[in-house]
């Protein structure tokens, strides 16, 4: 494992020797743990959590002076970690307080190939723009940038993606699949799917991403999650009682019969406050925070996206888009409701019908006519 540390705006490059060659960085960073015996006290102090470690025991296991692991200790503490002291006890982890780092993040992660190989930035420009430099540089299939807050985040259509720090997850995704150009729109679908699946987790009940028509008909929160109405919008929007919570943008280097690089760019927010968005947003956007009325762990729900999108994209790669579109599809509320489209040059109108096997969406026009449309601005 590798810790590069920096100043807030430049990155941990965690356990990556490619990363290490795209990104050049090796600065200090604060509020990650850095050495290995750093990270081999949280690990052993997360591992015995439901009781005290005595400075004693801690200093026999790791063959350290009692001074030099309260000073270790100390340095964990500045690092954000929330540790009781005892004088007779010793040492104990607050788990319930663990700050949002590359540490924590790679700690739980479930995944064989992404987010192994991460850059965590306190705050970035755009983790998109990163991941396409350090994509371009060599970093492998998986590597992901996640950012604390992003300066210039972005949607689609070059529009301003809200990115405050410390309440939502913002991080881009390599991906190098082995499909032609003409395909990779597909892999905007297949990352809603995965948004949505472990959005869903946070339902009460959980939801099924095979339910007909979307997640509906929840009671309030409950301990276990919270009420409310989950879908997605074509082609890239994820919706919570119909205000946008999510948002994914995919961006691409190719040649002209195959994909060098896919960046898959996801925002959710997770716990940011109404207050914390622009007035002309706050009627058409929400956060899993304000649709609880609780927080909800960012590291574990980072953890489980990166999880679902690995399934689902190895599943698209196994078994083609078949599946995707039908995960998708259950998810999709436009079904038989009139659509605008709006694109560089024109307007397109008509009743959505749903996506093809390609992911284009479907429109039925006022002569009767069906159109496929692949891409475009979508107003309901």
């Amino acid at each position: 494992m590798y810790y590069y540390l920096i100043a807030p705006n430049k990155p941990i490059l965690y356990n990556s020797h490619a990363l290490v060659k795209a990104s050049l960085y090796n600065v200090i960073m604060k509020n990650t743990p850095t050495t290995s015996t750093e990270q081999s006290i949280l690990r052993l102090l997360k591992k015995e959590s439901h009781s005290y470690l005595s400075g004693q025991a801690l200093s026999k296991v790791f063959g350290i002076s009692r001074t030099a692991i309260w000073k270790h200790i100390k340095a964990i503490k500045e690092m954000g970690y929330v540790i009781e002291a005892s004088p007779a006890k010793g040492y104990r982890l607050n788990q319930k307080s663990l700050p949002f780092n590359a540490f924590e993040i790679t700690s739980g992660l479930k995944t064989s190939v992404i987010g192994r190989d991460l850059v965590f930035y306190e705050e970035a420009d755009s983790t998109n723009d990163i991941a396409r430099t350090v994509a371009s540089n060599g970093a492998g299939e998986g590597s992901a940038v996640v950012a604390d807050s992003q300066k210039k985040g972005k949607g689609r259509l070059g529009r301003r993606w809200e990115s405050p720090a410390g309440v939502n997850i913002y991080t881009s995704v390599i991906l190098r699949p082995d499909i032609p150009p003409v395909f990779a729109p597909q892999l905007t679908l297949v990352s809603a799917v995965a948004v949505a699946e472990t959005i869903a987790k946070y339902l009460n009940p959980p939801a099924s991403p095979f339910f007909k028509g979307g997640i509906k008909d929840f009671s309030p929160l409950t301990e276990g999650g919270m009420g409310g109405f989950l879908s997605v919008k074509w082609p890239n929007d994820i919706l919570l009682n119909s205000k946008k919570v999510a948002g994914i943008l995919t961006e691409m280097s190719s040649e002209m019969d195959r994909v060098n690089f896919v960046v898959i760019g996801i925002g959710v927010n997770v716990n940011m406050s109404k207050k914390m968005l622009p007035e002309e947003l706050r009627q058409i956007a929400t956060s899993l925070k304000e649709e609880a009325g609780r927080e909800i762990s960012r590291i574990n729900f980072i953890q489980t996206l990166y999880l679902n999108l690995e399934t689902w994209y190895k599943r698209y790669l196994n078994y083609g888009f078949e599946p995707v579109r039908k995960a998708w599809t259950s998810y999709f509320t436009m079904a038989g409701k009139w659509a605008k489209i709006q694109q560089m040059d024109k307007i397109v109108e008509g009743i959505a019908m749903g996506i093809d096997n390609d992911g284009a969406l479907l429109l039925q026009e006022k002569s009767g006519n069906i159109t496929r449309v692949i891409s475009g601005d979508v107003t309901i």
